[in-house]
């Protein structure tokens, strides 16, 4: 319905903010990263927006993303069985976009309940369940993903730089940090995430 909103802050809080487009307040809930990200108020903020509409009570609830990489993330988080939007609005306020990357690959699911308030165990392992197959030739915004999964390299380097790209790498940032790399996809895209985090 709305794909980014653009406005004056006219409040913030720890959960959302309300964007003034145009005399309209918007209550955007979003991560604390983005609210981090956005300014102060009386600043100018542009969010990318996702509409969560909830049948069971008719409750229309607006969430804004700083970046086109984190609303990608909330949306795979939020198409997880059983697992909605304050949830992965939780994940995305405690866990950088790269370290949760790591954990699905890794099946690291207790260190995402641990970070994410009230998911619980059972929750987490669903996530990794769930999101692992994904990450590999997931489309993300303007990035094909027939030119991702194409890269030259053996399997294990198409899946370790289709899993950045979804991250929000570019193309050419994943293959030059897989570049040279060997192992197991999972071996492979810590090394390479370890290598795009020094620079």
């Amino acid at each position: 319905m709305f794909y980014y909103i653009s406005g004056k802050i006219a409040l913030k809080t720890e959960n959302f903010a309300i964007i003034d487009a145009n005399g309209i307040g918007y209550k955007i809930f979003a991560s604390k990263n983005t609210l981090d990200d956005i300014g102060g108020v009386g600043e100018n903020a542009k969010l990318y927006t996702f509409l969560n509409f909830k049948s069971a009570s008719d409750i229309m609830d607006l969430y804004g993303f700083s970046t086109l990489e984190e609303q990608n993330l909330f949306e795979m988080i939020t198409s997880v069985s059983r697992v909605g939007a304050k949830t992965a609005i939780s994940l995305l306020s405690n866990m950088s976009p790269s370290k949760f990357a790591l954990c699905v690959v890794t099946n690291d699911f207790k260190y995402i309940a641990q970070k994410t308030p009230g998911l619980g165990a059972k929750g987490a392992q669903r996530i990794v369940l769930e999101l692992k197959d994904k990450f590999k030739g997931m489309d993300i915004g303007h990035i094909d993903a027939d030119e991702v999964i194409s890269l030259p390299g053996s399997d294990e380097d198409n899946e370790a730089v289709s899993a950045l790209v979804v991250l929000g790498y570019s193309p050419q940032e994943a293959k030059s940090a897989v570049n040279g790399l060997s192992g197991s996809v999972e071996e492979i895209i810590k090394a390479a995430l370890k290598k795009l985090m020094r620079g």
